[in-house]
Order: structure tokens, then sequence, then C-alpha cells
């Protein structure tokens, strides 16, 4: 009797003094483990008589049970006493701002904004991107889109040309997306349908243009593709990206080179305020240029132009950023200038999606 009691209370005094975890844990295996104290006296009980086993049992077992029940009493305490201390140390004075983490101090530009979300939109409606070279040849920039040499329609866009090669020609930097419409057609088999946003390539600058400045075209070739479809898809593009539900839309009479009829569009917008609001208002604003794909263009791509049909659109994605995001002044664009990215540049993370909304 008077062994058992020392024991218990040398084990809870050890259980007691346990300053951690891993002190408490050496206390638990010295007395319950394999051959622990407690342990050792458990298994002198087989070889006891009856009436010794029916006296000693109760007590070597409820010994076991008073450890084990102090063991897991000093164990909660200790977690409870590391909880505190680490609440403590790891406290944060909200007083204080927070610091911005890296990932959402970048910013994505305008305009690879404006090409996601002109992406996301076209995906839609099942088209996919076409890509192309910035240096072109002068018959892919020009003559295949029914520029004839020394047309006066090749002065309008004031080429940037290269120096002549070895066969004196010269290449230009691209003044339109245009010759990536010709390197599709002359690769696919119709029906065709892509956008194709990309840098072109002019000789100009002012508040409206840049020598370098971005367009978007859109292609559709196919046997039945007709003028009714392309207004639709403008239409439904013009309401997804300036994010309204209706647009008003006027298509006036012009002239392109590699589009017959051609037309250029307007939507209608309200200027109060000094703000372009669309979908309201009175005036106009031209955003963009479209037609039927010439026959001759067709023509020069390998395609029969009684066998299949097709229109064409671009605009300037700088200006309907400009547009859409209330920015007066193009050059900016250009001009690496970390304070008017962080104004208006958009969080990298925040993907352009027509389900939860192009600008959330």
């Amino acid at each position: 009797m008077t062994d058992l009691n020392q024991l218990e209370r040398d084990l809870l005094s050890q259980v007691d003094a346990a300053g951690d975890e891993a002190a408490l844990e050496a206390v638990r295996v010295s007395a319950l483990g394999k051959k622990g104290s407690v342990s050792e006296l458990l298994k002198t009980l087989g070889a006891m008589t009856p009436e010794e086993r029916k006296e000693r049992g109760p007590l070597i077992n409820g010994l076991r049970d008073k450890v084990q029940g102090a063991i897991l009493a000093k164990k909660e305490t200790l977690a409870e006493a590391a909880l505190e201390a680490r609440l403590s140390a790891e406290r944060i004075d909200v007083t204080l701002p927070v610091p911005e983490a890296p990932e959402s101090r970048g910013r994505i530009h305008p305009i690879s904004q404006v090409i996601e979300e002109l992406t996301a939109i076209f995906a839609d409606m099942g088209f996919s991107v076409a890509e192309g070279p910035d240096i072109e040849t002068d018959y892919l920039n020009f003559t295949a889109l029914n520029f004839p040499e020394g047309h006066p329609a090749r002065e309008m866009h004031d080429t940037f040309f290269l120096a002549p090669d070895e066969k004196g020609e010269r290449k230009v930097l691209r003044t339109h997306t245009s010759p990536v419409q010709i390197r599709t057609m002359t690769s696919q088999k119709p029906p065709i349908r892509v956008i194709i946003p990309g840098r072109t390539y002019r000789h100009d600058s002012d508040q409206t243009h840049t020598p370098m400045f971005h367009q978007v075209e859109g292609l559709v070739i196919d046997r039945q593709a007709n003028i009714a479809h392309m207004k639709w898809i403008l239409e439904e593009f013009c309401k997804a990206f300036f994010e309204v539900d209706q647009v008003k839309m006027r298509f006036r009479p012009s002239f392109f080179p590699f589009t017959e009829p051609s037309a250029e569009v307007d939507i209608q917008c309200s200027r109060k305020g000094g703000e372009i609001r669309f979908g309201e208002g009175t005036d106009w604003l031209e955003i963009l240029g479209c037609g039927m794909v010439h026959p001759n263009v067709l023509r020069n791509c390998g395609l029969d132009p009684d066998e299949v049909q097709g229109f064409a659109w671009g605009m300037g994605i700088d200006r309907i950023a400009m547009l859409k995001y209330g920015m007066p002044d193009l050059r900016p664009f250009f001009e690496a200038d970390v304070r008017w990215l962080n104004h208006y540049g958009f969080r990298p993370l925040d993907i352009p999606s027509l389900v939860s909304g192009l600008t959330s």
C-alpha cells in the first residue's frame, strides 16, 4: 500500500512539474510506457493469487487511471499556454496600414486589359485569336489587300519602310493587322472566324495618334456570311465591351480597298459634363470601320468569291480603351509612368470574364 501511494505522489509531482509537452511525454513513457513503472506493476497481476489480485488489482488500475487523467489534464493546460504565447508573439497592430502583397502591387496595362476583354467577348461568340509578325512584305501589307502598285491609297498610311534587301524589295512595319487576314485565309480553309489583335505602325504623332499603336480586326469567311451577321456581331460586342444593355449604331458608306461595300460605324452616346456615356444621348461617335471582304482579296488568297464570302472590321484598341476608361491623351500609354499606370492599371488577378464581369 505504501509503495503505491508513494509512486502515485512521485508520478503526479512529475506530471505537475512538466514544463512542456516534451517533458510531459517523458513522464508518460516512464510511467505508462512499455517498460514504465505502472506498466511493470500491471504485469505482476498475472502471477498473483486470486485473493492478491482481488486486493491489488483495483489499486494498481486506479493508479494507472489517475496518472493518465493527470497527464491529459496537464497536456490541455500546456496546449492552452502555448496558444496564448503564440497569439501574444504574433499580435498585429491593426492601427497600422496593412502592407500590400506583392501580387496586388503590380498593375496590368490598360492595353493588355482591353485585349483580354476583347478576347473574352469574341471567344464567347466562337472566335479564335490569330497573330502575325510586325514586319511584313509589301505584298501582304498592300498588294494582297487590293492596294495596286502606285495606288494613292498606299500613301494614306504614312508607312515606315525598311532598307531594301538583296533583291531590292523593301519590307514595312505593318500599317494594320490586315496582313494576318491574308495569312489566315491562305493557311486555313473556310469557315474562318478569327480576331487579330496586335501592334501597328504609322508615321503620325499627336494627342490621339502615336507612331506605334494597337488594332484589333475581325474576319469571318463562310458560304453565307453577310452584313446582317456582321451588324449583329458588332452590336453584341459594343454592348458587352461598354457594359450597357442597349446600343444604337449607324453605318455610313466609306471606302477601304480591301472591302466592298465598306462602312464606318458610329455609336450613339452622350457627352454631357465632358463625359462620354454609351447607350444614351443624341450624339454620335465613330468607333470602327468594316465591310464585306473584296472579291479581289478572296482571289488573292486562292478562294473563289462565287463559293465563299465574308466580312471584316477593324478598330483601334487604344482608342476604345480611352473611350471606355476616360483617358484624355494617348501618349501616356507609352511613357512608362508608374503613377499613370497605378491610376489607370488593373489588378493582375482580375481576369476579364463575361460571367463575373469584364471590369469586376
